[in-house]
């Protein structure tokens, strides 16, 4: 900190900034201007006096504007890459960063805040829905980051993306909407913006020093906004954290604000607004009751709820998203006293999945207990709604207790022997996922090799005799729901959007390797489901499918790359098995036939 500031503090400075601004009338409206007790006032006006910081007259002196120069705000970053989980369904279609808030867009309306504070060197961090962003760079001259992490790590490696532009700069949310200016064209200090409301999911508190320190799990704290100032050894400091956390893979899903601190406190200090004044829009509830006219609140999925359920929008409540799958996003809600979940089909997904074939599924299982009933779902987009489980556990697919029950379940579903009119041909889709790259090649080295032995394994499973029948195909743990009825747990499967007519066999390859089983774990699978009696050319045969079966999910995973979605070591993982359980079946070929 700047030697000539050593000597006041907070209030001081925040006094000296009201001067700044606007000419002194006597300390009580400075009291009202600052929010301080005229007490307060009185003290910070004779320390700044004694520090010749003030002259007779109440005004600025050459030092004072010295170090107000020094101090004064030079540019902004805007943090605007996230996806913004919980605004579905309307990050289906728009950042967050863009929602329409009482006729003005969110991020223009800031951005205008801050030129009317002088400041237009601005730089926008985005992400998802980049391209969304663009007209920006022509409307406001920002400068636009593009963040390709965005959505596998959290918004501490955004900012370290432009930690070199740290230098008197605010930094700032996309998604809250401040009443009034929070920006000014000078500051005197680091600081970070906290509201006089307490809440539980805040991890830090004001001291009475207007420091800001950390609390314990349990306690509440004042609700974080996200708005900062960073100037001097503040902002050297934070540069110094971001670059250092950014390099461990602990802080991936990191806050910015996590570079902040030093042991139990922020290195900055606290800036305290009325609750009201900093609005966070986090969801489309939120939005609803903030802006009930805003044209964001119109969407296609709650259009569908409405019509379903024969309600009002604000019916429609308690929206929350669920874990994003790998295909889909889906959330939950209330209306009419129960309790739902919408799937909305993810990026891409109209070219993996056919609704129709899906939709004959649900109708050739109706009433045999293998599922609930979808509640409304649509063979032209996809779109479905299903009754909420209660209590609802996904198989572990590390439990012995639970293989063992689910490997029962998928037997019964096969023994029903279900015949629909489509088949799920994982060789026809391997060539098909290939053909979705557009004509670029596999990111393997060794792809055509790998794919020459995959299809020396079609010729053996084409050589055996097999009786298809309806087949789950994408029956992975995640997909065996067990739920509470009543005192009773029940299991279910879910997401039959891949099931086709195909050999049985091959739901036992699938749920392997998304569980990313050993040879170990893959051969005590296949003896739960047979029970102790499969047969060595039976094995051979499911050996073969986790081999294709990875050669597949590998050729999706660089499908949906395209999309900008990645799955980390799942997509490698997925190759391993190709190469890996092509040489188990063979070895197993040359043994035993």
């Amino acid at each position: 900190m700047n030697k000539d500031k050593m000597s006041f503090g907070k209030f001081e400075e925040d006094i000296l900034l009201c001067l700044s601004e606007q000419s002194y009338v006597n300390q009580r409206s400075l009291a009202e201007i600052s929010g301080y007790s005229v007490g307060t006032v009185n003290k910070a006006i004779k320390k700044l006096s004694d520090e010749d910081l003030l002259d007779a007259d109440m005004k600025l002196t050459n030092s004072a504007e010295k170090i107000l120069k020094e101090y004064k705000p030079k540019n902004a970053i805007i943090l605007a890459a996230g996806f913004g989980m919980r605004m579905v369904p309307i990050n289906l279609s728009s950042p967050k960063a863009l929602l329409e808030i009482k006729g003005e867009c969110l991020i223009e309306r800031t951005i205008r805040q801050l030129h009317e504070a002088d400041i237009k060197d601005i730089t926008v961090v985005v992400g998802f829905m980049k391209e969304a962003f663009e007209y920006l760079i022509d409307d406001y001259d920002v400068k636009l980051v593009v963040n390709n992490e965005y959505n596998i790590k959290n918004n501490l490696s955004s900012l370290n993306l432009v930690r070199d532009r740290i230098d008197n700069t605010y930094i700032i949310p996309s998604d809250v909407w401040f009443s009034e200016n929070p920006f000014r064209k000078n500051e005197l200090y680091s600081w970070y913006m906290v509201s006089d409301k307490m809440c539980e999911e805040s991890t830090i508190r004001i001291n009475r020093k207007g420091e800001l320190v950390s609390i314990p799990a349990q306690e509440s704290g004042n609700r974080m906004i996200g708005l900062s100032y960073l100037s001097g050894e503040e902002a050297n400091v934070l540069k110094e954290n971001l670059s250092r956390y950014s390099m461990m893979e602990e802080y991936d899903d990191s806050f910015w604000e996590d570079a902040l601190l030093e042991g139990n406190r922020m290195i900055v200090l606290s800036k305290e607004v009325e609750d009201d004044k900093a609005v966070e829009i986090n969801t489309y509830e939120q939005l609803r009751e903030f802006d009930s006219s805003s044209n964001h609140l119109k969407s296609d999925a709650i259009d569908i709820i409405m019509h379903v359920f024969k309600c009002k929008n604000d019916e429609i409540k308690n929206i929350e998203i669920l874990k994003k799958g790998m295909t889909n996003r889906s959330f939950l809600f209330t209306v009419n006293e129960g309790k739902f979940i919408m799937r909305i089909p993810g990026e891409g997904t109209e070219k993996l999945i056919n609704r129709q074939n899906e939709a004959a599924v649900y109708k050739a299982i109706q009433g045999y207990g293998i599922c609930d009933d979808p509640v409304y779902f649509n063979p032209e987009n996809g779109y479905k709604i299903t009754r909420f489980l209660n209590e609802v556990r996904n198989c572990d697919a590390f439990d012995e207790e639970d293989l063992q029950k689910c490997m029962k379940k998928l037997r019964d579903f096969h023994n029903l022997k279900i015949k629909v009119n489509h088949e799920f041909d994982i060789f026809g889709q391997i060539e098909f996922y290939e053909t979705l790259w557009g004509g670029t090649p596999s990111v393997y080295r060794d792809y055509s090799t790998t794919k020459e032995h995959i299809l020396e394994l079609k010729e053996y499973i084409d050589s055996l005799s097999i009786e298809k029948s309806l087949t789950h195909i994408d029956a992975v743990c995640d997909n065996f729901l067990f739920y509470k009825d009543g005192d009773a747990e029940k299991l279910q499967l879910t997401d039959l959007e891949y099931s086709g007519m195909q050999d049985p066999h091959v739901d036992i390859a699938m749920f392997c390797i998304y569980s990313l089983y050993s040879k170990e774990q893959v051969d005590h699978l296949i003896d739960i489901y047979f029970e102790g009696k499969c047969d060595k050319e039976t094995r051979t045969k499911i050996y073969c499918y986790i081999a294709s079966s990875g050669l597949l999910w590998s050729n999706w995973c660089e499908f949906k790359r395209k999309f900008g979605v990645e799955f980390g070591e799942y997509s490698l993982r997925q190759y391993r098995f190709a190469k890996d359980f092509y040489k188990y079946a063979k070895e197993l070929m040359k043994k035993d036939f």
